[in-house]
């Protein structure tokens, strides 16, 4: 035989020389939940490992994990005051930009600050905007979100990331910025995210569940791989800098259509659901969890995404996986 491919398969020196997918650090974003008060670090349960924050207890775990070069967080507000409009979301005082400012003040430029801007866990309704007569309003959901992105980037993040999945909200963001000078804050979209099965441990982390009916009147139909790309597109239009796939597990060939599609980098969010459930199957003992981790991280990579958002990645990182 001529052709033998397992001559690039002999050892393990071979193989990562000829490795056609890599994975590296700097690929990795890690969510915070952050709760107000002091002292608060809880376990939730639903999602092992992953913790409610406060600001406090938060600034020691970002520096622990500092230590180990995990340095650019998404950031989500929990537990604070609920209303009808969600007048929460663009309070200054609130715990988002309150941990912006102060992450900001004692880690100066050493992390890299992105938020999540929704009002989900900020209205009674659990809905991501405005509802009137049952149905979620998007022209005026558009103005809450603008004055939210703004207070976070006045506070100091780098990067807001709209996961909410009303009609123009990346434009209303990047205009609203614009008109305050906040030109170098980027905008990650949440452009394709599908309603679906997989946010089950989160809607529990961030209190965000709707309290009645479902999203899917504006969350991208799973179904639909041509409506996606549309999305994505719509979003680059308006002045996204970075495109999101959410969830990434099920969803790898929107990843791999997307990158086609754009120039833009891409990410994908490798959500609550998809984390559990490897937890779960290592905690009782139905799989290696180091290996179902790092296979799914380079699915991810392999199909496309360049930025991997993970609850995953502080396990990553310090335990050495890469």
């Amino acid at each position: 035989m001529i052709q033998r491919p397992r001559r690039l398969r002999k050892n393990q020196l071979i193989r990562d020389m000829v490795a056609e997918t890599k994975l590296s650090a700097d690929m990795f974003i890690y969510p915070y939940f952050i709760v107000p008060g002091k002292g608060v670090k809880h376990p939730i349960p639903s999602m092992p490992g992953i913790h409610h924050f406060s600001i406090d207890e938060l600034l020691k775990d970002v520096e622990r994990g500092l230590k180990y070069g995990v340095n650019r967080l998404l950031l989500f507000g929990v537990g604070e005051e609920k209303s009808e409009h969600a007048q929460g979301a663009y309070d200054p005082h609130s715990v988002v930009p309150e941990a912006l400012r102060q992450l900001r003040h004692s880690f100066g430029d050493e992390l890299y600050l992105i938020t999540d801007v929704c009002v989900c866990a900020y209205t009674t309704h659990g809905h991501c905007g405005i509802l009137e007569d049952d149905y979620v309003q998007n022209d005026p959901t558009l103005d809450v979100l603008a004055k939210m992105a703004l207070t976070h980037a006045r506070a100091g993040a780098d990067m807001v990331a709209p996961s909410d999945m009303m009609d123009g909200r990346v434009g209303a963001i990047r205009r609203a910025l614009d008109q305050e000078g906040l030109v170098n804050t980027a905008i990650m979209s949440y452009a394709v995210k599908f309603a679906g099965a997989y946010y089950g441990p989160f809607r529990e982390a961030a209190d965000s569940a709707p309290g009645k009916g479902d999203r899917k009147s504006y969350q991208l139909d799973f179904r639909n791989a041509r409506e996606a790309l549309r999305e994505a597109a719509l979003d680059e239009e308006e002045g996204a800098d970075i495109l999101m796939v959410k969830p990434a597990l099920a969803y790898l060939d929107l990843i791999a259509s997307l990158r086609n599609a754009t120039h833009l980098p891409v990410a994908c969010y490798n959500v609550s659901g998809e984390y559990s459930m490897v937890k779960a199957a290592a905690m009782n003992g139905w799989a290696d969890e180091r290996a179902m981790v790092m296979e799914n991280m380079y699915a991810f990579a392999r199909a496309g995404a360049g930025i991997i958002i993970s609850y995953h990645t502080r396990d990553i990182v310090e335990k050495n996986w890469l």
